[in-house]
């Protein structure tokens, strides 16, 4: 790597103003949101601000009642935060590939732990897989993001994504995938010999059965590692 004098550095890492919309990429792992008003964004991924901006965590019942139940039921631990104001914002979540979406009266579901900001006229409601029973503890709840607007995701390295199509299943890592499309209504299923292919702990593959007419977005990383409950 040649090396740089302090003006050349200067230049070449120095913040861009390129576009008129609330969110903009400086990097593809950093984030800049021109705020006037209020976003949400991930608690915890503000690197740097400037002007009169307000953090706020989101309260209990920010979201209405039945998400506080789902938290509780869950112990999910994704929190957001409102940011308000007149400023600029620079987010960034570990270091992960930002991919900003543009929704346009549609909706989304992303896993709990890739949500990393989205405008105010998103709405955003925790989702319950339909069979939780004997599954596994954390990662059954994800974040639906609906309506019109911008929305940042985030992923580990380049993510890729599957067409999932009528009367053809895909199964998905549990822990590397990323988002779906509003439409589809993913399962969980487990294999036992699977075991041996994904999956960690016991060697029982616990996958994300998708069916439909729709699309899954995946990340070439395993996020967290799963475990089956305990008795």
């Amino acid at each position: 790597m040649p090396v740089k004098s302090v003006s050349e550095f200067l230049s070449s890492t120095a913040e861009r103003d390129t576009s008129d919309e609330v969110f903009e990429l400086e990097s593809a792992h950093m984030l800049e949101a021109k705020v006037t008003g209020r976003i949400w964004a991930k608690a915890g991924s503000m690197v740097a601000y400037r002007g009169g901006l307000k953090f706020k965590r989101e309260g209990l019942l920010e979201q209405g009642l039945g998400n506080l139940l789902k938290k509780m039921v869950s112990g999910e631990g994704t929190q957001l935060m409102k940011i308000e104001g007149n400023g600029r914002v620079y987010l960034a979540d570990r270091g992960k590939k930002i991919t900003l979406l543009r929704l346009d009266n549609e909706s989304i579901v992303v896993n709990g732990n890739d949500v990393l900001a989205f405008e105010e006229g998103i709405h955003s409601e925790i989702t319950m897989m339909r069979r939780v029973a004997g599954m596994l503890a954390g990662g059954l709840f994800n974040i639906r993001l609906s309506g019109s607007g911008l929305v940042a995701i985030g992923s580990h390295y380049e993510p890729m994504t599957l067409r999932v199509k009528p009367g053809a299943r895909l199964y998905t890592d549990p822990n590397a995938t990323v988002a779906w499309s509003g439409n589809l209504q993913p399962d969980f299923a487990t294999d036992i010999q699977m075991g041996a292919v994904w999956g960690r702990g016991s060697g029982e593959s616990v996958q994300m059965k998708f069916e439909g007419d729709g699309w899954v977005v995946v990340q070439p990383y395993e996020e967290i590692a799963w475990a089956p409950q305990t008795r």
